[in-house]
């Protein structure tokens, strides 16, 4: 148990930035899904309508360090890469 003033408001801020991460770590992987379902329901106008949102996204994720840099761009490339195939 924290026992200095310090150690108590460091569980308090860490406790306040867990929730902060799971809220837009949950928004990021709702905006995936749905971008996904799209896709799979043969509406790749839509999809292709919602990739810009999830591209920037993605890129504030990797920027706050929600997620790492080499994730955000692998995802980024797989989702364009599902786009297009399904496309043709």
């Amino acid at each position: 148990m924290a026992i200095t003033k310090t150690a108590k408001k460091n569980i308090r801020k860490t406790a306040t930035r867990r929730e902060h991460n799971a809220a837009q770590n949950k928004v990021l992987k709702g905006l995936i899904r749905d971008f996904k379902k799209a896709l799979a329901s043969k509406k790749p106008e839509e999809a292709k309508t919602s990739l810009p949102t999830l591209y920037k996204k993605i890129d504030k994720a990797a920027k706050t360090n929600l997620i790492k840099k080499n994730k955000a761009a692998r995802l980024k490339s797989r989702l364009t890469k599902k786009l297009s195939v399904a496309s043709k």
